[in-house]
């Protein structure tokens, strides 16, 4: 059976000749021998961030076959758009923020499924006391169908923040939002899980 984080990308494996090891340069010049031809050199992005992409696209849908579909979108977009990648930001932020995108148009008019989400609890270190003992006292499927019900920016800054650890900054870049916004967010995210999951949430 194919592992989740298998794919292949019609007409990214073509052979090229370089005189440097494609495997020895760093993202930032594989990104120059892609546009430069050398297709093969998105392969090598692809390897090096399928596993984070593909976790990334599980948190919000919490099915392997659905999360393998997005994060093979995800690629395929980022591959499409790599010429308008500025730089500005690592690879791997520039492709979270495509994964946001898509997970989020994907999946924002549905429910997330109940299906577990790996062995780990609803828990964000940093959080405050209270908000740490509303999260470890909740089931993970009851939690996740609170998740849902968040507005996006919402929904996408706790996953990000609690499940995937990401630094207030890190994830301003992903969402192409403010370090600001992003504790605004996560503020309101925490305040309105309380309400969805009600007294015995506390």
């Amino acid at each position: 059976m194919e592992s989740p984080l298998t794919w292949t990308f019609p007409g990214f494996w073509q052979m090229a000749t370089v005189d440097v090891p494609l495997e020895s340069l760093d993202e930032r010049a594989l990104v120059d021998a892609c546009l430069a031809g050398q297709r093969e050199a998105f392969d090598l992005i692809v390897e090096r961030h399928r596993r984070a992409v593909y976790q990334l696209c599980y948190r919000f849908v919490a099915n392997h076959e659905d999360a393998s579909d997005l994060a093979q979108d995800v690629f395929v977009r980022a591959y499409r758009g790599l010429r308008k990648f500025r730089r500005q930001s690592s690879i791997g932020t520039w492709l979270y923020r495509i994964g946001v995108n898509v997970c989020i148009n994907r999946v924002s008019a549905r429910t997330l499924p109940t299906e577990p989400i790996a062995e780990r609890q609803f828990v964000d270190p940093k959080a405050d006391s209270g908000s740490d003992r509303l999260l470890q006292s909740e089931r993970r499927a009851k939690v996740r169908a609170a998740i849902a019900q968040l507005p996006r920016k919402q929904r996408a800054t706790l996953i990000l923040r609690v499940y995937h650890e990401m630094s207030h900054q890190e994830i301003a870049d992903a969402l192409g939002s403010s370090v600001g916004a992003v504790k605004a967010n996560f503020f309101h995210a925490l305040g309105n899980l309380r309400k969805l999951l009600g007294p015995e949430g506390l």
